[in-house]
């Protein structure tokens, strides 16, 4: 049996939405790391945990309803894990009103749960892409270089750069719209 770190992310992507045997481990290695990233940047440590379980076993159960064809397991996840945080901020939120010694606003409301989720999601899609495409995205996008310049400093010529970007662009949007439904 293949090793599920180093399986192909479409393979592990089915393999979940049919809820084959070792899927939800597959998926746990590819993405645990993602969802607890997310979660530990807006919970303390023990919480980011139990969130992070929380979320593969929500996954888990409601795998019927994840279809790869129209986004990514990493997005669907993550939309799984902004809804996970929201609701323990919450709950945190209506604990702390009732002790009143804390102060509920070191606690990050819907929209820095939202941004954070984008930005992690955006980071697992670049990741994810070839290291070319990877590449002339950064350049453009951070580095503000115009298609004309990558093509320059990469030696490629101004077609590929532009295809480059244009495939690119689209798999990170695909990773995005899974993330929001």
């Amino acid at each position: 049996m293949p090793n599920p770190r180093s399986e192909p992310i479409d393979r592990v992507e089915k393999a979940f939405a049919r809820g084959d045997d070792n899927a939800l481990r597959a998926a746990y290695l590819q993405h645990g790391s993602l969802v607890y990233t997310f979660c530990r940047r807006t919970l303390d440590d023990s919480r980011a945990k139990d969130v992070t379980q929380e979320v593969f076993i929500s996954a888990w159960r409601s795998r019927a309803r994840y279809e790869p064809a129209k986004g990514s397991l990493a997005g669907w996840l993550i939309a799984i894990t902004k809804n996970r945080i929201v609701d323990n901020v919450r709950a945190e939120q209506r604990h702390s009103e009732r002790r009143s010694a804390d102060d509920p606003g070191d606690l990050p409301v819907d929209s820095q749960v939202e941004q954070l989720g984008d930005r992690l999601l955006i980071a697992e899609a670049l990741r994810c892409l070839a290291d070319r495409a990877r590449r002339v995205i950064t350049m453009h996008y951070f580095e503000d270089l115009t298609h004309r310049q990558i093509a320059e400093q990469l030696s490629l010529p101004l077609g590929t750069v532009k295809s480059d970007l244009r495939r690119g662009l689209s798999q990170i949007r695909h990773q995005l719209e899974s993330a929001h439904g």
